[in-house]
């Protein structure tokens, strides 16, 4: 049973530890264990989302984050356990899995609506706050790696922040979007070596989302409830097994039929469920299993580690999108060889129409054959 225990760091932001043993969660338990000693001054303001009248999307516009720490020294990690040299971001001494607000964030802390724009009304020059919560969740104390290189207990216990940080977050005024993902390789951008991830709670559904609830949802009406859209494509690849990776119990991983990154993979819960929130515990449990098996094929198909983005797509908070939305992890690659990479240009930048290097069906194959040989270079 995790132990979550909350408290405050010294500008007021929120910061929570996930414990599973009970030697980490009696360390937390003591207020002077955990108090943050670096007398921050009090956190900035909220800053702003501009509205796009020729796209109908809100675009945010945060400044502050030009000055985000960097790849900084192993000793100076804003993410490693506090020592005397370093008070870091986590002020206890040790940890299991931590989640706080982010001192760079792009949407908060203010909650709140944005405005209701007419269709009569072009919308432009409309800005108001960001609203909206961010979130980083430190996987572990350890100052190098990926969720993939977790041992299984400490996994476990990242997918149950992912949980109760996805109820917490829903509940919250405003938020019409929980979304829970790794950023992992220079390659993708990454700016921290420590093993972690973001959760970012919009208040807006965002553009991806919101296509894909609409095709949800038009699927949806059409069988009169009877099947999900996402619940269907799941049943054609486990039937046809042409593109399947792994299977399990509760989950299976497939790489889609039109897939448009060179290497993606779905991990898709055979239950109907809108988020990560809604999971029994058995079915974290076997998620844990797979998770981890299908980061180290990942990472077998090359001989160094294989950057990617792995998005938690879960049920936006909104009526009419959320009955038809369905939980899946989409994992993406844009390494399309060993030293080469898929740069998003013209088409697919400006266009949006992307352009395979690789087959699915390709992919998947190599997958099936990886091993956990990748697991040891994460």
């Amino acid at each position: 049973m995790t132990q979550i225990t909350p408290t405050r760091l010294s500008d007021g932001r929120e910061l929570i530890y996930f414990d599973a043993t009970k030697e980490a969660a009696a360390l937390h338990a003591d207020p002077a264990a955990v108090a943050d000693q670096r007398g921050l001054p009090p956190r900035g303001g909220t800053g702003d989302v501009r509205y796009d009248p020729l796209t109908g999307e809100w675009t945010a516009v945060a400044a502050h984050r030009q000055t985000r720490t960097h790849l900084p020294p192993a000793d100076q990690c804003p993410l490693c356990p506090s020592t005397a040299d370093n008070l870091s971001e986590i002020p206890a001494s040790d940890y299991e899995v931590v989640v706080f607000e982010n001192r760079f964030s792009s949407f908060g802390p203010a909650l709140g609506e944005l405005p209701d724009l007419q269709p009569a009304n072009t919308g432009w020059g409309t800005t108001t706050s960001a609203f909206g919560r961010c979130e980083v969740v430190a996987f572990d104390s350890a100052h190098e790696g990926s969720f993939g290189s977790l041992p299984p207990e400490r996994a476990r216990t990242v997918i149950d922040a992912w949980a109760q940080r996805t109820e917490a977050l829903s509940a919250m005024k405003g938020i019409r979007q929980v979304f829970p993902f790794e950023n992992r390789g220079a390659d993708i951008g990454v700016t921290l070596l420590h093993p972690h991830g973001q959760i970012y709670a919009y208040p807006f559904v965002t553009p991806r989302a919101a296509l894909m609830g609409r095709a949800a949802r038009r699927y949806f009406d059409a069988v009169d409830g009877r099947e999900t859209l996402l619940g269907s494509v799941l049943k054609s690849e486990r039937d046809s097994g042409e593109r399947m990776v792994l299977e399990g119990k509760h989950f299976s991983a497939y790489v889609p039929f039109a897939a448009r990154w060179p290497v993606e993979v779905h991990l898709v819960p055979h239950r109907h469920v809108p988020d990560i929130a809604a999971l029994t515990h058995g079915e974290k449990d076997e998620l844990t299993t797979l998770y981890l098996d299908l980061l180290a094929r990942v990472d077998g198909m090359y001989s160094t580690p294989t950057p990617y983005i792995a998005a938690w797509h879960q049920a936006p908070l909104v009526p009419e999108l959320r009955e038809a939305g369905y939980l899946h992890l989409q994992l993406t690659s844009p390494r399309r060889a060993e030293d080469k990479l898929k740069f998003l240009a013209g088409s697919e930048a400006a266009m949006g129409a992307f352009i395979n290097d690789t087959t699915p069906e390709q992919v998947a194959a190599t997958l099936r054959a990886a091993t956990f040989a990748g697991k040891e270079t994460a």
